[in-house]
């Protein structure tokens, strides 16, 4: 609570400034997410997902899903979330939210797991940015304005009218995002038959089932969505004119498949397949829900 409310006030000054937790702590933090969204103030949260709920357990899971991409907090905000799949991601995310953070001035999320939190792998790390003021800074709490006048950073509107007026301002910052800012991955998605539809530990997961299902004669295929909001509704909607099936694999009891089904509005087959509470499945176990749920049915 306390970590949350400081990015606050950092915020307010224009600095690059972030916090990190995993499951728990960052339920802690929703109010102060919120006012800062409210407050259209640029930072960055990392969310290392473990099992819950409640206390629940140190292993990984991807059951923040919802939390992350539908606000969290109370009111109608969103985060820009950013889902690393590897530890090279992980690092170069934190650039890349920061940017989009400042772009949209608005709270950025990476959300990972403790499979990736856990991790070693070997990484590139990016060249050192020089610390410059590129963005507009005519919002920024310095005491010093061109004009004299007083830059006021608050999320409190008692007029309802006005209100409403900077909801509809941030509906459609949301709105930009999902034009200007989209981003996935899709793999062997060519001449799919069938598709998983995964982001984080769960996509690399995947990404080794495509390669087992496509032995066997499956032609699989992964979109790997990058950006969980942004969502990549547009390239899934598009996939489900050539595939016959999407089988969405997550680290819990279903939450991103939600989204799944919207992009896909009923023109194919959507299921989906987790194990959650710390439990991570195998290639093995996916592709054969794969064939269990999405390809017996559609022979």
């Amino acid at each position: 609570v306390a970590a949350i409310n400081m990015v606050y006030g950092a915020a307010c000054t224009g600095k690059k400034v972030m916090t990190s937790s995993s499951s728990p702590g960052i339920s802690l933090m929703q109010e102060g997410i919120s006012y800062i969204a409210g407050a259209e103030l640029p930072c960055l949260i990392v969310n290392v997902v473990r099992g819950g709920p409640g206390l629940g357990t140190i292993q990984p899971s991807q059951a923040d899903y919802f939390q992350a991409t539908k606000g969290g907090g109370h009111g109608d905000y969103r985060l820009i979330v950013l889902a690393p799949a590897s530890v090279q991601e992980m690092a170069d995310f934190v650039k890349l939210a920061f940017d989009l953070a400042f772009k949209y001035r608005n709270p950025a999320m990476i959300l990972s797991d403790g499979a990736i939190g856990q991790m070693m792998e070997k990484i590139e790390l990016f060249e050192p940015v020089p610390r410059t003021n590129e963005f507009d800074q005519s919002w920024v709490t310095t005491g010093k304005t061109p004009d004299r006048q007083r830059n006021i950073i608050t999320s409190l509107n008692l007029d309802p009218y006005l209100q409403e007026k900077h909801n509809h301002h941030l509906q459609e910052k949301y709105a930009r995002m999902r034009r200007e800012d989209v981003r996935y991955e899709a793999i062997a998605c060519e001449d799919a038959d069938y598709l998983f539809v995964a982001y984080g530990s769960s996509a690399r997961i995947c990404q080794k089932a495509v390669q087992l299902a496509r032995k066997k004669g499956i032609k699989a295929g992964l979109l790997r969505p990058i950006t969980l909001f942004p969502f990549p509704e547009k390239i899934i909607a598009d996939l489900a004119h050539s595939v016959k099936g999407m089988l969405a694999v997550e680290m819990s009891a279903g939450q991103m498949v939600e989204d799944v089904r919207l992009a896909v509005n009923g023109k194919i087959p959507v299921e989906h397949y987790g194990r959650f509470g710390g439990a991570v499945h195998s290639p093995e176990e996916v592709l054969e829900a794969l064939e269990e749920k999405i390809v017996k049915p559609a022979v």
